[in-house]
């Protein structure tokens, strides 16, 4: 007896662990299903208040790998008038975390974004500084979990649980809904540190750009806000030269490349 208690618990810890490997290559795929030196987009980004109002900004993004494999990203606000000329910079780095830099035309000057702002709101939007870089965040930063599956935009879909490993990360844990056939993401759902939904990410209007498909629009609600922003993507390029002077605080203060 003994004996079979203790194949039935090898054969339950190996399962386990196949699943949970599973999990992490779906994760995986997802985020490798566009596969492209750089991205350039131009992109409105419409912020909607509790009571239905709304504001709209443009803006640019530029994107594109380092030398070590590490995502960096600028994004440059273009419109309104109050907005205009602010940039931000992400740099992904191996420690899991990002470095951010932003400049306020307002303040004349770069300033780094302290770890304890990682959290609060970016620009005004329902968007945190975390959530910036959350799409291109590294599969090996969270334990993921397949939970079950389900049928969402017509779609079968994986419903994945990702945990994750550093306890200060602004998230408790994410679900992402991943369909089966294409491993589209659709939905992620993001949990505060109580273990209640604080924020609900939807990806739509898949569209084929230059071979690749891509997600033409981004929707982060805040719930108890009631607020959500949406981000719509009129211009997508892949594989167009960026320079590398792009991803320095010295394009940041000066909008040009040195």
């Amino acid at each position: 007896m003994k004996k079979i208690i203790v194949l039935i618990l090898s054969a339950a810890f190996y399962a386990g662990t196949v699943f949970a490997q599973d999990a992490a290559s779906i994760m995986q795929a997802a985020k490798d299903r566009i596969q492209s030196d750089t991205m350039s987009s131009r992109s409105r980004m419409v912020i909607t208040a509790k009571n239905g109002g709304t504001t709209e900004r443009v803006i640019d993004q530029y994107s594109k790998d380092g030398a070590n494999g590490y995502g960096r990203t600028v994004i440059v606000f273009q419109s309104p008038a109050t907005v205009k000329g602010t940039r931000f910079l992400t740099i992904d780095n191996a420690s899991g975390k990002s470095d951010q830099w932003i400049f306020l035309p307002a303040l004349g000057k770069v300033r780094r974004i302290a770890s304890s702002e990682s959290g609060g709101s970016f620009m005004g939007t329902d968007f945190s500084y975390d959530d910036m870089s959350l799409m291109d965040r590294d599969t090996a930063e969270d334990t993921h979990t397949v939970l079950r599956e389900e049928t969402l935009n017509g779609s079968v879909c994986y419903v994945i649980q990702s945990v994750p490993k550093d306890s200060d990360f602004q998230y408790s844990k994410m679900l992402s809904w991943i369909d089966k056939a294409n491993y589209r993401t659709y939905k992620q759902e993001l949990y505060n540190k109580r273990g209640a939904v604080e924020k609900l990410m939807e990806m739509s209007d898949y569209k084929d750009v230059q071979g690749r498909d891509t997600p033409t629009q981004t929707k982060v609600s805040t719930l108890a806000a009631g607020t959500f922003t949406t981000i719509y993507m009129d211009i997508i390029k892949y594989n167009d030269p960026i320079p590398e002077g792009v991803f320095t605080t010295a394009y940041l203060e000066t909008g040009r490349v040195r």
